[in-house]
């Protein structure tokens, strides 16, 4: 008996996100998407860094225990140590946390109890992926919000621009996600910036026989060299990840980094590891290939360690659990 694809995809999927569906809210919250949708592009207008902001915040939330709006929680007397309060996410995006805010504001006063904070960063995310002009993916909804929030969980499961190739590949095969969902989903440094902090080792003392890089483009060092000359007095000091289209969701990150133009070492290390470096020539080549794997591999993260039912519950605040004080 043959049975048709999307039926083998659900029986696929764990059982928690193979409870969400896309027409999650379509009755008991039908404007959700238009509430989202509005206010996205009003905070995009004004404040361009909230797409690359929103979706840095995202992965780190997803990729750390689940999509479950853990990293919007803020520490207090009860949780002192919460998950927005590890040093890997001190420099996340002021935007982000506030448009969730609004959104989640605004659905409060049209439906009130009923979108879960998890659900509005994974549908805010893939708008504004789409509105800088990434591709479209469906994004399933039914998502419960967390009951807890940890910051000891982000370092072990956040990679960092310091590790290895090793290392980064295991953060991600350990979590089910293959070389190539980490090639592509790594493309999203297409937009948005990075403090020079992350990246100056490069440019200044890199060793004992070369003060730089010298797998870094020329022009490259000496641009960042003058952005950053500042850094140590002004951490806010920053570099676009990709300098030709900065604001435009394409695939220019995978030809500057074969051309010695990524700013992280990460970024460099995907050009030359053997693991790596086919994806990085097929996308850099055929952009409708790396919108299709990125899409995918979005849609996997969405729905990675979701919990649902009385697994979590649905946030009055994104910022606080409902019960303040859970012990």
């Amino acid at each position: 008996m043959a049975f048709p694809i999307f039926f083998l995809l659900f029986l696929s999927l764990p059982f928690s996100s193979a409870k969400l569906n896309v027409d999650y809210y379509k009755e008991t919250c039908p404007d959700f998407p238009k509430i989202v949708m509005e206010n996205i592009f009003t905070k995009q207008s004004t404040s361009p860094a909230t797409a690359p902001g929103i979706l840095r915040l995202f992965f780190h939330d997803c990729i750390t225990d689940g999509c479950d709006g853990s990293i919007l929680i803020s520490s207090n007397a009860y949780n002192p140590h919460a998950e927005r309060d590890a040093d890997l996410n001190l420099s996340l995006s002021g935007d982000a946390f506030d448009v969730i805010v609004k959104i989640k504001n605004a659905l409060e006063l049209a439906c009130p109890g009923i979108v879960s904070c998890s659900d509005i960063v994974a549908q805010a995310t893939r708008d504004l992926v789409k509105m800088v002009g990434g591709p479209f993916y469906p994004v399933r909804l039914g998502r419960k919000d967390s009951l807890e929030s940890s910051a000891a969980k982000v370092t072990e499961s956040l990679p960092t621009a310091k590790m290895t190739m090793d290392q980064i590949i295991d953060k991600f095969t350990r979590k089910n996600f293959t070389v190539k969902e980490m090639v592509a989903l790594t493309g999203a440094h297409t937009i948005g910036f990075t403090h020079c902090k992350e990246f100056i080792d490069r440019i200044h003392n890199f060793s004992k026989t070369s003060d730089v890089d010298p797998s870094m483009h020329p022009k490259l060092v000496a641009g960042l060299k003058s952005v950053c000359q500042n850094y140590t007095t002004d951490p806010s000091m920053a570099a676009f990840n990709d300098m030709r289209t900065p604001g435009k969701f394409d695939n220019a990150y995978y030809n500057n980094v074969m051309n010695g133009l990524g700013l992280l070492s990460s970024d460099s290390m995907l050009a030359v590891d053997p693991r790596t470096r086919p994806f990085v020539e097929i996308y850099a080549k055929d952009q409708q290939a790396f919108f299709n794997d990125f899409a995918d591999a979005m849609v996997k993260v969405s729905v990675f360690g979701v919990k649902t039912g009385k697994q979590g519950e649905v946030r009055t605040r994104c910022d606080q659990f409902n019960n303040l004080n859970p012990a």
